[in-house]
């Protein structure tokens, strides 16, 4: 294990331990899996996990951004819990290339999922 690898107990974890776990509603059905995460250059801040989806085989797979804010880590199922349901990531905001560099399209976004911005 490296200096910097994770252990039960610590309150921080490596972005590429994030990356590849899945992601449950509250029912416990899996959703999804993390595909990586997107922090604020300026706050450093989280802003939100990319979150892959659907798909068969690795064929198909839609991604979306999920709030930061709207996950929380389940030590039982060794993934990420969100109150985010499939129909709602089914009819999420359509994203334009800039969709990375466009405040008004976030701001419409975390209002779908009803999560605070991560820039206020």
């Amino acid at each position: 294990m490296d200096q910097f690898a994770s252990s039960a107990g610590q309150p921080q974890i490596s972005s590429k331990d994030v990356n590849g776990t899945a992601v449950f509603s509250p029912g416990g059905d899996k959703l999804g899996h993390i595909d990586e995460l997107m922090i604020d250059k300026q706050s450093g801040k989280v802003a939100y996990a990319v979150m892959g989806f659907g798909g068969f085989l690795g064929m198909g797979e839609d991604h979306h951004p999920i709030p930061w804010s709207k996950l929380r880590y389940d030590t039982n199922l060794d993934g990420y819990v969100t109150d985010i349901t499939k129909e709602q990531l089914e009819g999420a905001p359509a994203r334009r290339d800039d969709w990375r560099r466009d405040r008004q399209w976030e701001e419409g976004y975390f209002t779908y999922y009803g999560a605070a911005p991560y820039w206020v």
